[in-house]
């Protein structure tokens, strides 16, 4: 994932080039950028117009998030599932002793985690910003990695399955990156709107850290340490954890289980209900903060807009398509919502994979369950959670509106392009389903990775100069929206058709499909 960097930098600086080439361009959407809270919720923190402040003001944020999925996922993999598996166990019994795997999990991280912040230097360095921001930019990368490493790493004491360590990882990922986001939004800005001081909100979150840093403005050093020596301490207690504990075990006992299943568990679905009910919960929490944000906020960004008419008009041009600041946020965090729906889609089909490679698979088909329901229980369970956490998200918008006495239209919008977004999730789940079928050793790498590329492509693509053609290739910029006039499907026919055939496809594919339990 650290090769991923280098790729994002290149493109944000091409971006920049092609879209905002002179330093007016710039202030304009920092402008824009700072009159509206939701932009600040999804971006970095405003340092003013300049190149290399501004091309950290757009891609920070996220490669200090690709950092710190590869630190998380990195400790987990290599402690707990390890565990898991009965490997640890044997390396334990040799001199080298129980403790080892995990010390060396965290030499592996941090060396890792320095690579990455040396070639994110040296491709910001190559593109000709300047050395001490662009080491800056970097290092910020690298120590939330840091970061994220200590957490997963005590997250791989906590819970006794890597399922459960990744999960809390990535929700502590997910939670502080949101934080920081409320934290910049609720922040105050300079009085040419180039430059936002963040609120103490953000000073909770290690993205936060990372952003206050202010590469190519302020190059702050203090921050990263800060986040640097906090992850160094998570680490330490976790090795201090691990050394009071047997392996195997955990400090989160599990729940015993029932002596007997309960009758509802007689079907293949509702097992597949019963080890994804977890996630989609998580998702649907997730979804439920969006949507309620997507409604309260509105009326805080149309006061920044009446205090200001420069403002005002840039919001204006921001939202012409939707017909109003509200529909336009509504619109942008169902965006959101959808990428959250999508996650949980790509999960529930991977879990299928886990099932297959951690050989319980194997005794569900060796019942009259044939392969193909087997496969569907986990379709029908994937698309069950896009439209859980749809609902969850369009539920919460309603409460917004409810309680600011918002525009009635507010509810069609919110309804409309939920459906919109179940449309996109879906078509991430049958692709990943297909994957699963013609190459599983392929399905989490390719499943998680589509969602990512659409992520950033549909949500950032006109940031970084995309046509918008090109944008409509994510689901999640192609989907329908509300517009003034009724509804604008976008590419509403491409998706039904790609659910469509890889639907198709999946099915007829798996007929002849063995299982495939190797790595």
């Amino acid at each position: 994932m650290d090769r991923g960097h280098r790729p994002l930098a290149f493109a944000a600086y091409a971006g920049v080039q092609d879209s905002f080439g002179s330093e007016q361009d710039r202030q304009m959407l920092l402008v824009a950028a700072i009159a509206n809270p939701v932009i600040l919720l999804f971006r970095g923190l405003p340092s003013g117009a300049d190149e290399g402040a501004f091309i950290a003001f757009l891609i920070v944020p996220f490669l200090c998030m690709l950092a710190a999925f590869m630190s998380s996922f990195l400790a987990v993999r290599h402690t707990r599932a390890e565990e898991e598996s009965g490997r640890a166990e044997l390396v334990g019994a040799t001199p080298a002793g129980r403790m080892l795997p995990t010390v060396v999990t965290l030499v592996h991280g941090l060396v890792a985690n320095f690579a990455l912040s040396i070639l994110t230097a040296l491709a910001l360095i190559a593109v000709g910003l300047e050395a001490p921001g662009s080491f800056v930019v970097g290092s910020a990368a690298g120590v939330v990695g840091v970061f994220f490493l200590g957490v997963g790493l005590v997250a791989a004491q906590f819970m006794r399955t890597s399922r459960g360590a990744n999960t809390v990882a990535v929700t502590v990922l997910l939670s502080t990156y949101l934080l920081a986001g409320i934290g910049n939004a609720l922040g105050t800005p300079s009085d040419d709107l180039q430059r936002m001081e963040s609120s103490w909100l953000t000073w909770l979150s290690p993205f936060g850290w990372a952003e206050n840093s202010r590469p190519f403005a302020d190059d702050d050093l203090w921050p990263l340490v800060l986040c640097k020596l906090v992850g160094l301490a998570l680490a330490a207690t976790a090795i201090v954890l691990q050394s009071r504990r047997d392996i195997g075990s955990a400090f989160v006992a599990e729940r015993p289980g029932r002596a007997d299943a309960h009758p509802a568990l007689s079907t293949t679905t509702a097992l597949v209900w019963r080890l994804s009910a977890g996630s989609i919960v998580g998702w649907s929490i997730g979804a439920a903060i969006s949507g309620l944000l997507a409604t309260t906020l509105a009326s805080v960004v149309e006061e920044i807009g009446a205090e200001n008419p420069a403002v005002e008009a840039i919001l204006a041009q921001i939202t012409s398509r939707q017909g109003s600041i509200a529909q336009g946020l509504l619109t942008t965090f169902f965006v959101m919502i959808g990428i959250l729906a999508a996650c949980a889609a790509v999960q529930t089909i991977t879990r299928a994979r886990q099932e297959e490679t951690h050989g319980t698979a194997e005794p569900v088909l060796a019942s009259p369950i044939d392969r193909v329901r087997w496969l569907a229980d986990f379709v029908v369970v994937g698309f069950a959670a896009v439209v859980i956490i749809l609902t969850a998200g369009v539920a919460a918008a309603s409460l917004g509106i409810l309680v600011n006495d918002g525009d009635p239209d507010l509810y069609r919008g919110a309804i409309t392009v939920a459906v919109g977004q179940v449309v996109a999730a879906s078509v991430f789940l049958v692709v990943t389903a297909l994957v699963f079928v013609v190459a599983p050793r392929w399905t989490i790498a390719a499943g998680w990775t589509l969602v990512l590329l659409a992520a950033v492509v549909g949500l950032f693509g006109p940031i970084f100069g995309m046509p918008e053609s090109l944008t409509w290739l994510s689901p999640v910029a192609a989907a329908p929206v509300p517009v003034p006039d009724g509804v604008d499907v976008r590419g509403l026919w491409w998706l039904l058709g790609a659910i469509a055939v890889a639907g198709a496809a999946t099915f007829g594919l798996m007929r002849r499909r063995e299982l495939a339990a190797g790595g």
